[in-house]
């Protein structure tokens, strides 16, 4: 299981400078604060068009302090591929590759590139945050969108389930997959430290759900609550697949017992895409949420 991080594994330097073009409360912003301080300064980041490609900054500025390649929507996981093969060319072994993408060019319009990357088991850390809709233009449902909530083009709620990108990436076999949340920040760096530190070379994966103010229409404040919320609720499980074998991690590891899990409507309360939603619609979600945690425990138990 990943080892535990502390405050203090996390370095002084700052590797993205104050002043970008984040929302107030941007959970993605935060989120690349902390991978930075823990990949380090030998490490290129590859980003696509996405609310990451405006907060890394508009040529020629950037708040980010490494190498950054701004990439087509479509093409993060085969830019950094392209990148990796550069690197063994020049035998630089030493510099992290970091694709940093959101849920639509990961879960939808970047998922043949990332199954490409993934079966090919190139030798780079993937991170999708995960904001749950297409945010930098406009809060468009995703395929990452989860079920019932309201978008610019789902007014009425979304009737589709949720995409699992993570369980796709464990069906390619991949060395390392997690999921993280951008509240738990030492629960992400934790598992970012195991991905960059494992000997076995090849894609490693991980999922982080990144609370989105204006998307889920909540106050720039409550970023934090709202993350902790989910994981709490169980709403969103925090795990990691190695070695063949799940593992849930941070709260979620108390969180099997339906007894110990916050109330559902706690997290749905609290955000304006979920305010339509009725008392059977809420029910509905708390049956899907107690169905995933069930399939949860039957994958832990066969492996």
């Amino acid at each position: 299981m990943t080892a535990m991080f502390s405050i203090k594994d996390l370095v002084e330097e700052e590797y993205t400078l104050p002043g970008n073009a984040s929302c107030p409360g941007c959970a993605a912003a935060l989120s690349l604060r902390i991978a930075l301080k823990v990949l380090g300064p030998k490490t290129i980041l590859v980003v696509p068009a996405s609310c990451i490609s405006v907060i890394q900054g508009y040529y020629p500025k950037t708040p980010c302090r490494v190498p950054v390649l701004n990439v087509a929507f479509a093409s993060t996981a085969a830019a950094g591929s392209g990148m990796v093969a550069a690197l063994d060319l020049k035998g630089k072994s030493d510099v992290k590759v970091l694709c940093w993408a959101g849920d639509g060019g990961t879960a939808d319009i970047g998922l043949q590139a990332l199954s490409g990357a993934a079966e090919r088991n190139e030798n780079m850390i993937y991170v999708c945050y995960d904001n749950e809709a297409y945010m930098n233009t406009g809060t468009q449902r995703s395929g990452s969108t989860p079920r019932a909530a309201a978008t610019t083009t789902t007014v009425t709620g979304k009737p589709e389930r949720k995409k699992s990108v993570p369980e796709i990436m464990v069906a390619h076999r991949m060395p390392y997959v997690a999921t993280a949340c951008a509240a738990f920040p030492l629960d992400f760096a934790g598992k970012l430290r195991r991905a960059a530190s494992m000997p076995l070379r090849g894609l490693k994966y991980i999922h982080l759900l990144s609370p989105c103010p204006p998307g889920w229409r909540f106050p720039a404040e409550k970023t934090i609550e709202v993350g902790r919320l989910a994981v709490m609720t169980g709403f969103w499980i925090l795990y990691e697949w190695v070695d063949g074998r799940y593992n849930l991690t941070g709260p979620s590891k108390g969180l099997l017992d339906k007894s110990k899990r916050r109330p559902l409507r706690d997290y749905l309360s609290i955000q304006g895409r979920f305010g339509h939603l009725t008392e059977k619609d809420i029910e509905s979600l708390e049956e899907e949420v107690e169905e995933q945690w069930k399939d949860f425990a039957r994958k832990m138990s066969m492996t």
